[in-house]
């Protein structure tokens, strides 16, 4: 134990403190990183296939978007690349995360707005609300095992869902 001016700390307890806050922030920052990219991805208009989902997605998956409810990477995958073949071009903006880690799962909880400018006639689609997301821990760093955007409201025409 250590003194100062009057104050006892123990000072193997804080180190165990510190190294815990460091675990935590740093869980933190791979998710918020994590989700990041994977919006970013898809303004960026890849192949949306399964390399691109195995960097963000664990093998088993689900997801809950307006394109439709599934479960596995590939679906997911096939899901992404089907929504986003409805645009032209997007930007997706995530903000006020509030991230809980739990040892190997984590939940992402924040605000999410979707700008879209459809195929074809390049109308505006705005949508805006919540991401509601887990991720765990793989091999592989922190990975997506549930995405479901909440869409709150929307501005515009909507695309033709197939």
């Amino acid at each position: 134990m250590t003194t100062t001016t009057g104050t006892t700390t123990d000072t193997a307890t804080d180190a165990t403190m510190d190294t815990a806050a460091a675990r935590i922030a740093a869980a933190t920052a791979a998710v918020v990183r994590l989700f990041d990219g994977c919006l970013r991805s898809l303004d960026d208009r890849g192949a949306f296939d399964g390399t691109w989902a195995a960097a963000f997605f664990t093998e088993d998956a689900t997801a809950s978007t307006p394109a439709g409810d599934v479960r596995g990477r590939e679906a997911v995958a096939a899901n992404v690349r089907g929504a986003m073949g409805l645009f032209d071009r997007t930007v997706h903006v995530g903000s006020d995360y509030l991230v809980d880690v739990d040892g190997d799962r984590a939940t992402l909880r924040g605000d999410q707005l979707s700008v879209h400018v459809l195929a074809g006639d390049g109308g505006l689609f705005v949508s805006g609300g919540r991401a509601e997301n887990e991720f765990v821990r793989t091999a592989g760093g922190r990975r997506l095992s549930r995405a479901d955007p909440r869409v709150a409201w929307t501005r515009g025409n909507p695309p033709v869902l197939p």
